[in-house]
Formats: structure tokens, C-alpha cells, sequence
């Protein structure tokens, strides 16, 4: 049985160790989207270091419908806010890229998500801060996310939590039901993550902490996908041999 009062304490502990080890009195910076996940991981962070010390970064791509919901969660935090629009960002580097070299379209999705992390990166050197991953582990588990954009950071407190437990930690945070309950959405395509992925996050998350699972045909994709994306997740491969007798 999940204990969300006793995994939220461990998270929020589990901050304050982590800043008095790698800056002591700097400000945890995330990108708000309005999602659960930078909500949950805004809130964690505000009662592990005090809502002075948490800063957002909203980063709209053009016109973001739902970026009332970012709003919201600031205004319910009371954190600082700062909003940088990467539109003409995104198209300049989209309109620098030779007209002989057609991007694919995996790579124009992608496009956006990495720009944030370097204006999120930006905003946090500037403010003496430490830029929060906001990812959970349903996510990372089938590779649900951007290499160097969303799945970058200098901490990450939810990377052991599904997506159900997450939920359970924002409603224990007291975070507005509409932030909590707000339906999954990567922002980049148009589509929800579980129309993308072809699963829910709850037959997931079953999965990952039962491995049961009714459906072989998903139990298949899902193990195909975190195969396929466990690359994600590990260090970057380096050439580790002992130079100096190589050359002997």
C-alpha cells in the first residue's frame, strides 16, 4: 500500500539534502506547464525550501491554451514567476536549419522542449538556482519524454514515482483538483499522452509495481518501449580504456 504522507515527507527531506549539499541557499527553477507534475514538484519543493526560494518559468510556444492553469498554480503557490514566449526561438533556429536539410518530424516536435531547458537553464544561472526535473517514473519508464528538454534537470524528486502516486501526493499537498486531475498533455503534437503511448498511465502504473497486466498485445508495446528507451536513463557511454598502455 502506498504511503503518500510518508513518501511526501521523504521527498520533501530528500530536497532539502540535496540543496544543502549542491547550494546551500540556492533557488530551485522549473518550467510550469499547469500539468500535475510541475505542480506536484512546485509544491514539493515550496515546503522543502520555502516559497521564496521557488521560482517558475512559464514557456509558451506561441499561444498556449491552458496556460491559465500555470497561473493558477503560481498564484496558489505564491512562488515568482517569470513567462518567456520561445515561439520566435523555435522558428528562428527552424528557419537557420538549411532548406536542404528537411527536419523530421520527431525532430520539429522536439525542437520546442529543448529550447525551454536552455531558457530554463538561462533563467536559473541567472537566479543562483538549481533547475528541478519534473518527470515521474510512468514517464521514464517508456522513454515519455525529450533527451536535453523535459528530461533534463539538476535533481529530480519524482523519478521513483507513477503517475498514480504523484496524483495522490498533489491532492495530499492540497493543490487544486484541476492541476491534479488535469489531463495529461505533452503540448507538442496535440494529442494526450495516452493517445500517444496507446495505454493508460493507470494500466501502466500497475505494471510497473504488480506486473500484472491483462492485455499481451500492451504488455508487448510497453516492454518494447522501455527497452527500446532505457538509453535514456543511463549516463553517457565514454571511452574508458587506459589510454597511456593503449599507447604502449
Amino acid at each position: 500500500m502506498f504511503d503518500a504522507l510518508k513518501m511526501k515527507d521523504a521527498c520533501v527531506q530528500w530536497i532539502r539534502d540535496f540543496f544543502e549539499e549542491n547550494g546551500p541557499g540556492c533557488n530551485a527553477v522549473l518550467g510550469i506547464s499547469g500539468g500535475k507534475d510541475s505542480s506536484v514538484a512546485a509544491a514539493l519543493c515550496v515546503e522543502a525550501l520555502g516559497k521564496d526560494r521557488v521560482v517558475g518559468v512559464l514557456m509558451p510556444n506561441g499561444v498556449q491554451h491552458d496556460i491559465d492553469m500555470a497561473y493558477l498554480l503560481c498564484d496558489h503557490l505564491g512562488i515568482r514567476r517569470y513567462e518567456v514566449n520561445i515561439h520566435d526561438a523555435v522558428e528562428g533556429v527552424k528557419n537557420a536549419i538549411p532548406a536542404e536539410l528537411e527536419l523530421s518530424t520527431q525532430s520539429l516536435t522536439n525542437l520546442p522542449p529543448r529550447i525551454r531547458m536552455s531558457t530554463l537553464y538561462a533563467v536559473s544561472q541567472s537566479l543562483n538556482g538549481r533547475v528541478v526535473n519534473t518527470c515521474n517514473l510512468s514517464e521514464d519508464w517508456v522513454g515519455y519524454s525529450t533527451r536535453y528538454g523535459d528530461a533534463a534537470g539538476d535533481f529530480s524528486p519524482m523519478c521513483h514515482l507513477t503517475v498514480q502516486e504523484v496524483k495522490e501526493i498533489g491532492r495530499l499537498l492540497g493543490l487544486p483538483d484541476v492541476l491534479v486531475d488535469k489531463v495529461p498533455i505533452d503540448g507538442l503534437c496535440g494529442k494526450t499522452d495516452e493517445d500517444n503511448l496507446g495505454f493508460t498511465y493507470a494500466v501502466l502504473d500497475r505494471y510497473i509495481r504488480t506486473g500484472e497486466i491483462d492485455d499481451p498485445a500492451t504488455k508487448a508495446r510497453i516492454d518494447r518501449l522501455h527497452k527500446m528507451n532505457l538509453f535514456k536513463l543511463r549516463l553517457m557511454p565514454s571511452f574508458a580504456t587506459n589510454l597511456p598502455e593503449l599507447a604502449d
